[in-house]
């Protein structure tokens, strides 16, 4: 099997890296993975996990609902519910921070295309990048939404979005680098950057530790913190101008973690722990349980 094994840190490039916990793969085959940090830098990331060409497989689960759309279950009905909250939360927050109400958005890693389908309506122009087929076929019968394969990137004219987004994609993404060029050329100079990722250093990260479920190995390569996503922008030549919480974040990935420890009770377990998680975030947002990042030139 081709494996990312990294003699390195990959955003410092140290070598004072190190395995912290062994984590499951709860979703697709039970395998295990371990867990890398970097004492340079403070940077995490899951070690050897299956190359580009492989990973295609540890996607295909039904539990995997990031490219579905059942309701079956509670957590799945809440994880909908939310979906749609946030949808509005995520427009409003851009057309704040753009200063815009329209403009030329592009969603990278759009999944079944809810986000770009929510800000077309709004009167945004949007173009939208999915490598699973399924998905796109999704967003096409439900929303008339094109979505392109990920390769059409490379085919967009340069300075050509005001707006680039990532919605829990960035932690899937083995080519950081090449990423980060995509991101430049691409983006208007006056554009701004939104990526969204899980936050390893939240409190429910700490309550859960190894069985937190947003490390979800080995599809989530990187785990970044608030100063490890900001010196990843940092060394492309990106400011971190704003950052904002989650926050209904912490109960949906309780739920999930107590789902994999197959505790008692999950939902009730999972709200318990999240609503603990979310009380620590108040007035601390860098310690929510996902944190969205808006990087500028």
């Amino acid at each position: 099997m081709n494996k990312l094994n990294h003699t390195f840190c990959p955003l410092c490039k140290g070598s004072r890296i190190h395995s912290v916990m062994e984590c499951t793969d709860y979703y697709a085959t039970r395998e295990t993975f371990e867990v890398y940090h970097c004492d340079d830098c403070g940077f995490t990331f899951t070690q050897n996990a299956p190359g580009e060409s492989e990973i295609g497989r540890y996607y295909e689960s039904p539990d995997y609902i990031s490219h579905s759309d059942t309701r079956k279950g509670a957590m799945n009905t809440i994880y909908h519910w939310v979906r749609c909250m946030m949808l509005r939360r995520k427009a409003c927050l851009i057309e704040n921070e753009l200063h815009c109400k329209t403009g030329r958005l592009l969603d990278i890693g759009t999944g079944t295309g809810y986000f770009p389908h929510a800000m077309q309506r709004r009167g945004w122009q949007v173009e939208a990048v999915e490598k699973n087929a399924a998905a796109r076929d999704f967003a096409l019968k439900h929303f008339s939404l094109p979505v392109k394969e990920d390769d059409a990137l490379e085919t967009f004219a340069a300075r050509s979005f005001d707006v680039i987004t990532l919605w829990h994609v960035m932690e899937h993404l083995e080519k950081l680098d090449e990423a980060w060029s995509v991101f430049e050329r691409l983006l208007k100079e006056d554009g701004v950057l939104v990526i969204a990722v899980p936050n390893c250093a939240s409190c429910d990260a700490r309550i859960y530790g190894k069985e937190w479920a947003p490390y979800d190995v080995p599809r989530h390569l990187w785990h970044f913190t608030l100063d490890t996503m900001r010196a990843e922008g940092e060394r492309h030549g990106f400011k971190l101008a704003a950052y904002y919480p989650m926050p209904f974040d912490a109960f949906y990935v309780s739920m999930l973690s107590e789902k994999n420890l197959k505790h008692s009770c999950p939902f009730v377990r999972g709200l318990w722990n999240g609503l603990r998680a979310y009380l620590h975030t108040v007035g601390h947002k860098e310690l929510s349980s996902s944190i969205i990042y808006i990087f500028r030139k």
